[in-house]
């Protein structure tokens, strides 16, 4: 997945990659589905759709991998690649500007190959019209010269599996989302699938951990191993420097506050935007954009990192007429909840 040039833009606590994570990713990264940890129903459908494909001595079928940042996407990606034992190149819908861009990537296939493009809900129009005969008749036709002289020239392509990666499902075109044969959805980790993947990190970073300090880190983790193994990292930093290189519940705990993630894994950017729709918009409803403007952030980025945690857990609701602070956040934030806000909730569901 493509990092992020502004790192500082980018919050510990939200699972979109940024430069720092590329080489801790790489080095922490499970390298086949054994040791990958959770999503056990898309493991289950995976592993027997890459052995009925071996079976068949076919390639997998176009298979598209949707979910919120940092829960695995491109590490299946992999992980597909090694268990069909096959090359896997790897690009990006914004990094696909002209056909031309597409065909010298097609075109450097061979059979049976991996085609990994993250962020494919930002392929544009004319990339994806390329691609779709790419995906069920695996041609590519180039037209050569301008005007009524103009000509086409059909390539045969080796039969490739494409994988897809978004965050955004409903940006992507119906007629792309057909023609995958394959569709999954990667859901947030539970507590205990944290605590797993955080063991396995402290031992591969080689860090010492003693007590209930992972513990501590999975509930902050915000359910994104992303965001896991980003904080580990940065509380083992911590502790080499304060605590004689030991992650100690408390030495955890230090940590984690002087990062300003609270008990939750709420980060300050996640306070000032709940908070700003309760102080500045009566606790809502208010538009999508308004809240961007009010918090200087852009609506891209409220929607695709703070929003769907902030709805796993029920801190905000989407209405009609725009997002609503629910009373579990007024309560988190140890503010008083309004009894209209119940009054016009129930009115907005009748509408």
């Amino acid at each position: 997945m493509a990092a992020r040039k502004q790192n500082d833009r980018v919050p510990i606590t939200s699972g979109t990659p940024i430069s720092e994570d590329v080489p801790l990713d790489y080095s922490l990264r499970p390298r086949s589905l054994r040791e990958f940890i959770g999503q056990a129903k898309v493991k289950d459908n995976l592993k027997i759709a890459i052995a009925a494909a071996e079976k068949r001595g076919e390639p997998l079928d176009h298979t598209l991998l949707y979910g919120p940042p940092g829960l695995g996407k491109t590490t299946l990606a992999y992980i597909i690649a090694a268990e069909m034992g096959v090359n896997i190149k790897v690009s990006s819908g914004p990094a696909i500007e002209r056909p031309g861009d597409l065909a010298a990537i097609l075109t450097s296939l061979r059979e049976g190959d991996i085609l990994f493009l993250d962020e494919i809900h930002r392929l544009g129009h004319t990339i994806e019209e390329k691609l779709y005969p790419a995906m069920e008749d695996f041609v590519f036709d180039i037209f050569l010269g301008k005007g009524a002289g103009a000509r086409s020239l059909r390539l045969n392509l080796p039969h490739f599996t494409l994988i897809g990666a978004t965050t955004r499902f409903a940006l992507l075109s119906p007629p792309l989302r057909d023609r995958f044969g394959a569709v999954y959805h990667l859901d947030f980790y539970d507590q205990t699938a944290i605590e797993t993947i955080l063991e396995r990190s402290a031992a591969i970073i080689r860090v010492r951990v003693e007590g209930n300090s992972l513990f501590q880190i999975a509930k902050r983790a915000r359910g994104t191993p992303r965001v896991a193994n980003r904080l580990i990292k940065r509380i083992r930093d911590y502790a080499q420097v304060m605590a004689n290189g030991v992650i100690t519940e408390p030495t955890a705990l230090e940590a984690l506050s002087k990062l300003e993630v609270d008990s939750i894994g709420l980060d300050g950017v996640d306070h000032k935007l709940l908070q700003a729709i309760i102080e500045k918009f009566d606790g809502g409803p208010v538009g999508l954009d308004t809240i961007a403007a009010s918090i200087n952030e852009d609506a891209d980025t409220i929607t695709g990192v703070y929003e769907p945690y902030l709805l796993q857990l029920g801190f905000l609701e989407r209405t009609p007429r725009g997002r609503v602070v629910t009373r579990l956040a007024y309560e988190h934030l140890g503010l008083r909840y309004e009894k209209h806000y119940q009054d016009h909730l129930s009115l907005w569901n009748q509408k």
